[in-house]
């Protein structure tokens, strides 16, 4: 307003992404570029006439006809030469180019044909491991029935739109696999009182169950899993299979109408039962009564252990050779001890 000069102030901004900062684009310098063809026009009248001016002042005597001619001439190899050296210069161009072209074809071919390799190797192996399971399967006494339809039903829950059933699914499988790999070695537990493992075992024995029951089951007989428990050892009875099973008490006063009853009624299922007081027994033949044991078949011992307040803490399966043949020591220890006891072990009751 004033007539004062007045001073712009550009302001550089940086844009900063997550990844990178960019820069902001400064402008190129505007300078005077000529096209290449008017270059080279420019070039060859240059030429022409520092040639017709050199030709003219070296013989003057041929007249201006021959100078203009060998200008004219000069002029055009001029030309000539920079269309020459244009394309030489192109051609190099595209001879790099190609060069390059064809060394990242190639370099991508190795990469692809790697990683195609990699893939069908690992295919392959994946192929050959699940052929040999499967084979390892078919060879075992497992149902191989049941190990394929394990297979696709754990694929078919992993294809549900449910994120609930997918990871309680794969909880599950987890669980399995931990399970048949502890039985693989032998021995497995797991917390509290596992009565599905005693049924299901119960459903699989084909000649013995040996069985001591402490105070601590008594409230269990009244339950509903010792009902299904019962008839799984009514059904093992049918198929032949002995049965055994030694209550455990630690005085003769213990012995009550109500255990009395419940050695009968498992008599009456055919079931071996037996009641001993661990105070008539000798020294020697109470080792091993602190805790309950079932062996199935003379070659798996399932265990409950219990904890300070005589809760059922942990259950235990062990199928070492050794320790069954322990367990099946401390039982028939005990159960030879009984048949010096009056009855055989079988309180009389309470009418007698």
């Amino acid at each position: 307003m004033n007539g004062a000069p007045v001073t712009t102030t550009t302001t550089t901004t940086t844009v900063a992404t997550p990844h990178r900062t960019i820069q902001p684009t400064r402008p190129e310098p505007r300078g005077l570029r000529f096209p290449p063809v008017l270059v080279k026009i420019l070039v060859t009248a240059l030429v022409f006439l520092v040639a017709y001016l050199v030709t003219n002042a070296l013989d003057q005597d041929q007249g201006d006809v021959w100078n203009l001619t060998a200008s004219i001439v000069i002029g055009g190899a001029a030309l000539i030469v920079q269309y020459l050296v244009d394309f030489e210069r192109r051609l190099e161009q595209i001879e790099t180019s190609q060069a390059q072209l064809i060394r990242d074809v190639k370099d991508n071919l190795i990469s692809h044909h790697v990683a195609l390799t990699e893939l069908v190797d690992d295919r392959f192996a994946r192929i050959s491991e699940a052929t040999e399971l499967f084979s390892n399967v078919d060879r075992s006494v497992l149902r191989s029935d049941g190990v394929v339809k394990l297979a696709r039903s754990a694929t078919e829950c992993g294809q549900l739109n449910n994120e609930t059933v997918k990871t309680f699914a794969s909880e599950e499988i987890e669980r399995l696999a931990g399970l048949l790999e502890n039985l693989s070695n032998r021995s497995t537990d797991c917390l509290g009182e596992n009565q599905d493992w005693l049924i299901g075992l119960t459903h699989c024995i084909k000649r013995s169950l040996d069985a001591t029951s402490t105070s601590v089951d008594r409230d269990f007989w009244g339950s509903e899993p010792a009902a299904r428990y019962l008839e799984a050892q009514s059904d093992a009875v049918q198929r032949e299979v002995e049965i055994r099973r030694l209550f455990l008490v630690n005085v003769p006063e213990e012995i009550d109408d109500e255990l009395r009853e419940l050695c009968n009624n498992q008599r009456a299922l055919e079931i071996d039962a037996r009641v001993v007081a661990l105070s008539e027994l000798p020294p020697w033949a109470q080792l091993g009564t602190k805790s309950d044991f079932i062996v199935f078949d003379r070659e798996l011992s399932y265990e409950i252990d219990q904890d300070t307040k005589d809760v059922n803490a942990k259950t235990t399966l062990n199928a070492r050779p050794s320790h069954v043949e322990h367990r099946m020591r401390q039982f028939t220890r005990l159960w030879e001890a009984t048949v010096n006891l009056p009855h055989k072990g079988i309180p009389p009751t309470t009418d007698e």
